[in-house]
């Protein structure tokens, strides 16, 4: 896996498959550009990352739209372009559908689909005028079926693959390839900050991510398949993996295993 001195800017980089990820291109030779709103946990994965002037900082919001052209055009100043876009923020959900405030819904959607699409329009123009560029999003496997308990989550990580998916079409003959990563449990601190039907963090570790495939794996198996150009990685254990072939192939089986009781 060949990453040397490629331009990569990674969002969601302050922790979790983000910052496994930015270990793993920079062992790989790239030169980073990490991004999160949290600053002082992006140092602190800056350092693990050796520094400047290989790996830079950018701290920011994916939901501020005023604020995405100035970022964008900064990111793009750092080291001359973009070659990998890694869209990585994100936050999920621990609530029934019934017991879910609007607000919920509307906050899981600003990040995890609005802020990735404006990113990818935002860098798109540069790719294009480089005539290459790939992007890679990660999703879920709760993007290829709707999950108890994430309803909004789920929303948002199918909305992904739409969109995504006609980008794909449009301008892989343009040189811009786009990668799908659907992660099943990885091992990290997601559930922590994942939002309550009220809007507050559930603030628990879930036992199957406490459980979950090592973040730097997963790390692993996506560097491999962007290495090879794959329109989909499903990173995931065999368990979680197989759900997303019932799903293609016998969905009323993956229905009945997932209508019950939680």
């Amino acid at each position: 896996m060949d990453f040397q001195d490629r331009r990569i800017w990674i969002t969601g980089a302050s922790s979790g498959i983000g910052e496994a990820l930015a270990l793993a291109f920079h062992r790989a030779g790239a030169k980073l550009i990490l991004s999160a709103r949290r600053e002082d946990e992006l140092k602190r994965v800056q350092s693990a990352c050796g520094g400047e002037p290989g790996t830079l900082i950018l701290p920011m919001d994916v939901t501020d739209a005023e604020e995405l052209p100035k970022k964008t055009q900064l990111a793009l100043n750092l080291f001359g372009g973009i070659d990998i876009l890694v869209l990585n923020a994100g936050i999920t959900q621990r609530s029934r559908t019934r017991e879910t405030d609007e607000s919920v819904y509307r906050r899981l959607m600003e990040v995890n689909f609005f802020g990735p699409e404006a990113m990818a329009r935002a860098v798109l123009p540069s790719m294009l005028a480089q005539k290459s560029g790939h992007m890679v999003v990660i999703s879920s496997v709760a993007g290829k079926f709707g999950v108890p308990m994430r309803s909004g989550y789920s929303a948002t990580k199918f909305a992904l693959h739409g969109f995504f998916e006609a980008l794909r079409a449009e301008e892989e003959r343009n040189g811009i390839h786009v990668t799908m990563v659907c992660p099943g449990y990885i091992r990290t601190d997601i559930s922590l900050s994942a939002l309550r039907g009220d809007g507050r963090k559930h603030a628990k570790m879930d036992s199957e991510l406490a459980h979950g495939m090592p973040a730097d794996e997963c790390a692993r198996q996506i560097l491999k398949g962007i290495a090879g150009k794959k329109k989909e990685i499903v990173a995931a254990a065999g368990r979680e993996k197989a759900l997303v072939y019932l799903k293609r192939f016998f969905p009323t089986v993956l229905a009945r295993m997932l209508g019950r009781p939680v």
